[in-house]
């Protein structure tokens, strides 16, 4: 007995370090069900996430395959012991779920399920989860449910506080989460709202230039019909500029598929259309890059915008050079261009920044550091370095 307690704090200990490796949602369930089923030596897991209509907006399970999970078909509603966990928000540790008179049974595909032990995760008085385990398997170390015959063999009043521990734990690890990705989605709000203004401020340039050249074309055209061929030429540059602008602004509005494709193909497609949209030539190369976690993979590629934006709006460069290259267990993001330059300490004595605070910000977010050489008329280069996960 007196290796008991000793392992199962360990388990726990285990359990949320786990959990606090992740901040995607759907990550931080997966995480939660898989520990609570190994914590609790249980045939199967699940976690639901109620939505406003009366059914589950996220619906996680351990212990099934995914045959099987397809085979069982829609998610559950809210209704028999899950209602009673969510609505009531108390625990719920049944011998038999089959006996219980709120059993209103389950698809043909679904496994039998005999004891069951379930607890609401809770964020103060709101419950934002339900996490429960079914059929406790034999102590001795076997992988087969307990027969009812044996009686007493299902989940304990132990089970039922070390699952609340869990389950307290979960609710800071899950509200984290969601605040994760609510940050995200305001930063992504907030750089939108700075495209969009960008977008507003470069293309109504261009398009007042356009209208003030073919007036000026109009009015030469009876009475200096060379010049005003020529003031026709520009006010087709003018608007190849403007559309430039556009494309290349929608492709940054365009949310990254970091999720889908990763860091490199992201910035590789992103590169190429900026090359197509603008006159500098821009490039890209990589070499040795491993996946990072998500934030690092987004702080990357965010800063790699940034300088780029940079360099091909302000910097008169005709050459942006883009690499990610392997730096021991991390990586290291670099944009060099051949434009004007700057004098850093000027910059920041004039009170301009050029991006370079939300730069340093993102980097030293996620662990990084951000170095920034920069000559008036020779070209700058920025280098982000990020640990590995």
């Amino acid at each position: 007995m007196s290796q008991g307690p000793r392992s199962g704090l360990a388990a726990v200990s285990s359990a949320l370090l786990a959990m606090s490796r992740h901040l995607e949602v759907r990550d931080v369930l997966k995480t939660i069900v898989a520990s609570a089923r190994e914590l609790l030596d249980a045939q199967y897991a699940a976690l639901g996430v109620p939505d406003d209509h009366g059914g589950f907006a996220q619906f996680v399970v351990d212990g099934v395959s995914d045959a099987q999970w397809k085979a069982i078909g829609p998610l559950p509603r809210q209704h028999g012991i899950l209602a009673a966990m969510l609505h009531e928000a108390k625990a719920e540790r049944l011998a038999d779920v089959r006996k219980d008179p709120r059993f209103e049974g389950w698809p043909s595909a679904h496994p039998d399920l005999v004891d069951f032990l379930g607890l609401p995760i809770r964020d103060g008085d709101e419950v934002i989860g339900a996490l429960f385990l079914a059929n406790k398997l034999r102590p001795a170390g076997g992988h087969s449910p307990c027969p009812e015959a044996d009686g007493g063999c299902g989940f304990t009043e132990e089970d039922q506080e070390l699952l609340s521990i869990l389950a307290q734990h979960a609710a800071i690890a899950l509200t984290n989460a969601r605040l994760y990705e609510r940050s995200r989605e305001l930063t992504i709000a907030e750089e939108r709202s700075r495209l969009a203004h960008e977008l507003h401020d470069a293309v109504s340039q261009k398009l007042f230039s356009l209208r003030l050249t073919a007036q000026a074309a109009a009015a030469l055209v009876d009475r200096d019909p060379a010049r005003a061929k020529g003031e026709l030429h520009q006010v087709a540059v003018l608007a190849a500029e403007a559309a430039d602008e556009l494309r290349a602004a929608v492709v940054e509005l365009r949310p990254a598929a970091l999720d889908e494709d990763g860091l490199i193909a992201t910035l590789r497609t992103q590169i190429q259309v900026l090359d197509r949209a603008h006159t500098a030539r821009v490039t890209f190369t990589s070499n040795g890059f491993r996946a990072l976690p998500a934030a690092q993979e987004e702080a990357l590629l965010r800063v790699a915008q940034e300088a780029l934006h940079n360099a091909l709006r302000h910097s008169g460069a005709e050459q942006v050079d883009v690499s990610v290259q392997r730096r021991g267990c991390g990586a290291v993001l670099r944009v060099t261009d051949d434009g004007n330059g700057f004098d850093p300490k000027a910059v920041r004595r004039a009170g301009r920044h050029l991006g370079l605070v939300s730069m340093r910000d993102r980097a030293s977010g996620v662990g990084g550091v951000l170095t920034v050489e920069s000559v008036p008329g020779k070209g700058t280069t920025i280098e982000m370095e990020v640990p590995g996960g």
